[in-house]
């Protein structure tokens, strides 16, 4: 829970500067709310994963951009940009390489055969795409407010990256089940006697 909040610090503190000011305050907060973390992860001898580095790159780009310009459209392409990025980085690495980067995450916790981790992968990357393209829509459709904008970036992403995670853990749950009931099944006796 922990490092799910520090993930979440940027974040959380450029919703609360734009509570309390304007979009430009909490670009320029939430880019050295992301540079603090790393800070604070180097001078704690923490690791520093690779999430952490996209992160503060896409924000430090994005967030120089609107406040360099002066135009909030780059910040409201950030989540979008990052979610694609994370897409491409599933998807580039399964097709160029052909390893598979949820199984080398989650590889030494759970066991699936490989067709599950293909399509763990790329549901992975497919909810990567359809959010980001989701956050277009809610940013320039023209329906949304700006605030509104901001709570669907905060809170409206967050929720169905939890959703998501839930529909995972249960589809994840029925091919762990499946697999260890062929492990524990007993093996059937092949000699004929």
């Amino acid at each position: 829970m922990k490092k799910f909040l520090f993930d979440l610090f940027p974040l959380i503190l450029f919703f609360v500067a734009f509570r309390f000011a304007d979009i430009y305050v909490a670009t320029g907060v939430a880019m050295a709310a992301a540079i603090a973390q790393i800070v604070w992860l180097r001078l704690t001898h923490r690791a520093i994963e690779g999430t952490h580095w996209i992160n503060l790159t896409v924000i430090v780009v994005f967030g120089g951009a609107t406040l360099l310009f002066h135009d909030d459209t780059f910040i409201k392409w950030k989540p979008t940009v990052l979610y694609w990025l994370f897409a491409a980085i599933l998807l580039g690495s399964r097709v160029l390489t052909g390893r598979n980067l949820m199984r080398r995450l989650m590889g030494e916790k759970i066991a699936l055969p490989d067709r599950a981790w293909a399509r763990l992968n790329d549901s992975w990357a497919a909810f990567f795409v359809a959010s980001g393209a989701l956050n277009l829509y809610v940013a320039f459709s023209g329906r949304f407010t700006e605030s509104q904008w901001v709570n669907f970036k905060v809170f409206g992403l967050m929720i169905l990256l939890l959703l998501f995670v839930v529909v995972q853990s249960v589809w994840l749950g029925r091919h762990i089940q499946a697999d260890a009931q062929a492990d524990s099944a007993p093996a059937k006796d092949t000699d004929a006697s």
